[in-house]
């Protein structure tokens, strides 16, 4: 087994980018001829699975060969419009059974992101997961390692990320069209509505478990706990064992464009305000700042995430009667600011004279043919950073995101040191940027 404190010393003592190699140097399960179709493994085949197989599945260039999922009821639609595809409840027994896949599209819970992606590269297989990519700072980090040392293709699903919208927030800004970047701010209407977990304590009744479902294999790494229709399917996200709050779920989106175009790095501080905290599940609104240091030309800079109906006020050059929306994103500068929606949207300038007189860049930067079809030919290729949202992008992102997360778990603002993986001044943050794993569910680095 690989150690994980040596491949974690590994990767940070090198500080080098991805070494990509010809396709026919790469040995290993996995490794598609160009020629040939990649075979696709699909685990979590509803929901947000549903809409990653229903893309995926229909390129001329995939072959659906295996389906997963826990809960009968929902593998039984997929299996019947991909009839030559195994299906499987336990992933495990999947990869233990099954050889003739190249690929592994992950859409399941957060929990159970990192053990199946891992698991799946060090077989040498190709690997497109959901967002958020992790569930813990460390897991993150070991997702980018173990993505470098196996060379192979990785995707995290934060669509925008393959959209027009994301490079014009990067083409303005280069432009120098805002001026010097001094402040971002990042908001969801998120938790609401299907959030109904977030905020309050453990269920105390317990129900019986459905027929369809696999309950232990739905908890899979997580402690055990009774099953609850809170969690299962759709509320998970905002309980601390299994989901990354609004946080997780939205900033990657929305946040996306700031952290491209401003190439933000890591933190060195994080600090967060939020209502009544709660042992189980997330608060109900969060306010999270992280401070990013300065880096190249771009001075220090602060982004603040707001979710829960909290909103930013006071941003420069931003009209208070300016109507946000449920999600978006502002960058302010020294001339303007950039402002736009979810999901990498095309940004507008403000105050609205600026956009009315202000020269649109130019198209600089490369577009992609679909965020989905990009990871499939790069896989096919065998060209990890033809996939933008790769681990060598997803992975960093992800982490410097779920820093957050720990100011919001201490209620304080807390120190970072991003090579350490740890915060100087709260060694107690420790147990959130890593976590325990239930026996038979551990990583395997």
């Amino acid at each position: 087994m690989l150690s994980r404190r040596r491949l974690l010393h590994t990767i940070i003592a090198s500080g080098s980018a991805p070494l990509i190699l010809p396709r026919h140097l790469i040995a290993g399960s996995g490794q598609t001829p160009p020629s040939e179709q990649l075979a696709t493994a699909h685990i979590g085949v509803s929901g947000q699975g549903g809409g990653n197989l229903g893309e995926i599945g229909k390129f001329p260039e995939v072959k659906v060969v295996a389906l997963c999922d826990v809960d009968e009821s929902r593998l039984a639609g997929p299996a019947k419009e991909y009839p030559g595809a195994r299906t499987h409840r336990d992933w495990r027994k999947l990869f233990d059974s099954q050889k003739d896949f190249d690929a592994v599209v992950v859409s399941t819970p957060d929990h159970h992101h990192a053990p199946i992606a891992l698991t799946a590269m060090l077989l040498g297989k190709h690997v497109y997961v959901e967002k958020p990519l992790a569930h813990t700072v460390e897991e993150a980090r070991l997702m980018f390692a173990t993505a470098e040392k196996m060379k192979v293709v990785t995707q995290m699903g934060n669509n925008g990320h393959g959209g027009d919208g994301l490079r014009r927030w990067k083409e303005y800004i280069d432009a120098g069209t805002i001026g010097t970047p001094t402040e971002i701010h990042v908001w969801s209407d998120r938790p609401g509505g299907w959030w109904g977990s977030q905020g309050k304590p453990r269920p105390a009744d317990t129900p019986a478990v459905p027929a369809s479902l696999d309950w232990d294999l739905w908890l899979g790494p997580a402690p055990l706990r009774p099953y609850h229709p809170s969690y299962h399917p759709m509320q998970w996200r905002g309980i601390k064992d299994f989901g990354c709050g609004a946080l997780g779920d939205m900033a990657v989106h929305n946040a996306d464009p700031a952290y491209f175009a401003l190439d933000l790095g890591a933190p060195d501080w994080v600090d967060a305000e939020t209502s009544p905290p709660n042992a189980d599940s997330f608060p109900a609104w969060t306010i999270v700042t992280w401070h990013f240091p300065a880096k190249g030309n771009r001075p220090a800079i602060t982004m603040k995430w707001y979710d829960g109906g909290k909103r930013p006020a006071n941003v420069p050059f931003v009209d208070p009667a300016l109507n946000l929306g449920d999600n978006g994103l502002i960058i302010a500068g020294s001339k303007a600011a950039l402002f736009g929606g979810s999901h990498a949207s095309p940004p507008r300038l403000l105050p609205a004279e600026a956009q009315a007189s202000t020269p649109v860049p130019p198209k600089s930067l490369p577009r992609s043919p679909g965020h989905r079809i990009e990871w499939v030919r790069a896989a096919i290729a065998g060209n990890p950073k033809d996939a933008m949202s790769g681990f060598w992008y997803s992975a960093p992102f992800t982490e410097s995101l779920l820093t957050g997360m720990l100011a919001v778990e201490f209620q304080k603002r807390l120190t970072w040191d991003a090579a350490a993986l740890r915060s100087p001044d709260t060694p107690d943050a420790d147990r959130v940027v890593r976590k325990m794993y239930r026996d038979g569910w551990k990583l395997p680095v």
